[in-house]
């Protein structure tokens, strides 16, 4: 793959006997959003302390846009902004306080910051509350402000760990409206981003799945999704715990999971209309009433429940 802004090869971390990071290796090009995607403890979060060189990996190389993150360090540094889970903004400090301090310890003078601070809170939404201390910021101009302040310094690579996490959606729409058109302007900003919601890794232009350090399965959304293609059935009605214990006790069904009133049933490759028709006769049988009993593309959270459990995706 040609232009790479991040190239990193069979990344490895252990604390004690547990594997964080196991055997991660990542290629991103310019102008690319690229989803990390797991359960808690999956190692998402390592992965992105690893690639920003906070902690040191065991074995394994990054490179940012060239520069060796261990032997380059400055000038792989110089090449990306990070945005953290928890709020790392100086609470006492205004907006502008915030960005000025942190543009300055990148080393840019007054004339250099200033001009692209303002350019970047415009950018954000934030050009009204330059001098609001950020404490009194809401959760969602928190995490604007901490995306202005990795912006500063123009970083080509972008890394963003579970940003949206506890903020409203209107919100967490803004959030990926700004990135996109980060992506999309020039020769566009390499993004790496985590997140626990589905909604957002369709978002990306592709997506690693990770499990216990490792990256299970990484394509586009639209192919993970076509991975389970044929084998999702969606079915609503009454009671939801009866028509749940039936699906489950089909012989050619692998889970059951609810999403919200009606279920979603993933059954094995070629047996969907197998078990539709099983399904109609065994649910009224034991008094269960159906509203809706279909076949469905599926979805992301499909896929992902899917992987969680097993590697029953290939």
């Amino acid at each position: 793959m040609n232009n790479l802004f991040v190239n990193a090869t069979n990344l490895k971390k252990s604390f004690g006997n547990t594997h964080a990071v196991d055997g991660v290796s990542l290629e991103i090009p310019a102008g690319e959003i690229y989803g990390l995607v797991g359960a808690d403890g999956a190692g998402k979060t390592t992965t992105m302390r690893l690639l920003v060189g906070a902690l040191k990996v065991d074995s394994g190389q990054v490179n940012i846009r060239g520069y060796d993150i261990e032997r380059e360090t400055e000038q792989a540094r110089s090449q990306f902004g990070y945005l953290s889970q928890r709020f790392s903004m100086y609470e006492d400090l205004t907006v502008l306080e915030n960005i000025r301090f942190f543009a300055e310890v990148r080393g840019l003078k007054s004339d250099e910051w200033l001009p692209r601070c303002m350019e970047i809170l415009e950018f954000v939404g934030l050009e009204k509350f330059t001098d609001r201390r950020a404490g009194q910021l809401s959760g969602g101009m928190k995490q604007k402000l901490g995306l202005a302040s990795a912006l500063v310094t123009r970083p080509k690579v972008l890394l963003l760990d579970e940003p949206t996490t506890g903020v409203d959606p209107v919100t967490r729409q803004d959030f990926w409206q700004l990135v996109i058109r980060l992506t999309t302007q020039g020769e566009g900003v390499s993004v790496i981003i985590s997140t626990p919601y589905m909604d957002e890794a369709s978002r990306c232009h592709r997506v690693g799945f990770m499990k216990n350090g490792r990256i299970i399965a990484e394509d586009t959304p639209s192919n993970l999704r076509a991975r389970l293609a044929g084998r999702i059935i969606e079915l609503r009605g009454t009671p939801l715990h009866i028509l749940r214990h039936t699906a489950h006790a089909d012989q050619d069904v692998e889970d059951v999971q609810a999403f919200g009133d009606r279920l979603h049933i993933r059954v094995r490759e070629g047996k969907a209309q197998t078990v539709l028709n099983r399904l109609k006769s065994e649910i009224r049988s034991v008094g269960g009433e159906i509203d809706e009993l279909r076949l469905i593309p599926p979805v992301l959270e499909d896929v992902f429940i899917a992987l969680s459990e097993s590697s029953v995706v290939e």
